[in-house]
């Protein structure tokens, strides 16, 4: 059962939402906890690019077929299936707000931590995994935004102007090639003091939640949606979720990936980064209320938390089985 419990930082999560409901950050102090919250936001990402390895970087490029599916997961296939819910769901059913959410939701990168975690839990492909969830947020940077200014022109939503693209380097690509750059004489320290760095990652993060969502309480959040609303979003994650598992999970059976390579296609594949998400948001969005637009990221990543842990359980004891089967066989065969 303790697979499906959320973890520690959802519940943070929660918390965060809960005290932005009851004590909004808001006046002037919203406005120099805003610029802290940037400031986080940027070592967020630099110490993303300190982390990152360069030998990994060079290895994952041989294995280009499965980077390229997992590619063009992310950043295509999850925009066409939330497109086409927003073609079945009238508005009446989903307010635009939250669809807009979803429709951010689709263009993310995938999550480096958790899509590592669970490949390795699973058996998977894990140096293949580093390399695609890391390739994912790097591209992420540049397609998250071009792809929101084509979707939301596309669904009449209004797109938003380039200069987003320029604030999305300068705030995010500038503090992670700073890391890279620095990475060889740094990143050996960095990835040994992972515990000690922990709060900087989900802090930032936290900030930006309880920024957002102060903001949209000031704005009237909670008299704008129902619980009906809500449960909307949750159904609509799930199949949005457990569709792309099958397309991943088949698709890479079609192609000819080995059981390990299906793994590793499966969980990165699937997953959309709530780490990287919301500071985007909080760029690409600027001015405006991203409360209800972050509101599907976050109970996407409970979702895809808890399915692919029992996901990734499943696929260990299959392969325990296997081995079992194949050390028997072997005995057997020695017997005779």
């Amino acid at each position: 059962m303790r697979r499906f419990l959320p973890d520690t930082f959802t519940m943070l999560l929660v918390l965060t939402v809960a005290t932005a409901s009851f004590l909004p950050v808001h006046g002037a102090s919203a406005h120099y906890f805003g610029i802290a919250t940037n400031f986080a936001i940027g070592l967020l990402f630099f110490l993303h690019g300190a982390r990152l390895s360069r030998d990994v970087v060079i290895a994952g490029l041989l294995h280009w077929r499965l980077h390229l599916v997992i590619l063009l997961t992310t950043f295509g296939i999850f925009p066409l299936l939330v497109l086409a819910i927003g073609q079945v769901v009238p508005n009446s059913i989903l307010p635009v707000s939250l669809y807009t959410g979803m429709l951010f939701l689709s263009v993310l990168p995938s999550t480096v931590q958790s899509s590592i975690a669970f490949t390795s839990i699973a058996g998977g492909n894990v140096p293949a995994a580093i390399c695609s969830a890391s390739a994912s947020n790097i591209f992420g940077m540049f397609l998250t935004p071009l792809l929101v200014g084509l979707l939301f022109s596309v669904g009449g939503q209004g797109g938003f102007s380039w200069d987003v693209l320029w604030q999305i380097m300068l705030q995010l690509l500038a503090p992670f090639i700073a890391g890279q750059l620095l990475q060889p004489w740094i990143g050996d320290w960095i990835r040994s003091k992972k515990k000690i760095l922990m709060p900087v990652d989900r802090g930032s993060i936290l900030m930006v939640v309880y920024s957002a969502f102060s903001e949209a309480v000031v704005e009237g959040l909670w008299h704008t949606f129902s619980v009906l609303d809500i449960a909307t979003v949750i159904v609509a994650n799930m199949l949005l979720l457990t569709t792309v598992l099958c397309i991943t999970m088949f698709g890479s059976r079609a192609l000819g990936f080995s059981k390990a390579d299906e793994i590793t296609i499966t969980f990165c594949g699937s997953k959309k980064s709530l780490a990287s998400g919301v500071p985007m948001a909080n760029v690409i969005f600027a001015g405006q209320g991203i409360g209800a637009i972050v509101l599907p990221l976050m109970l996407f990543h409970q979702i895809q938390l808890m399915t692919c842990a029992f996901l990734a359980q499943k696929y260990a004891d299959a392969a325990k089985r296997r081995e079992t089967a194949k050390a028997e066989a072997t005995g057997a065969t020695n017997a005779a």
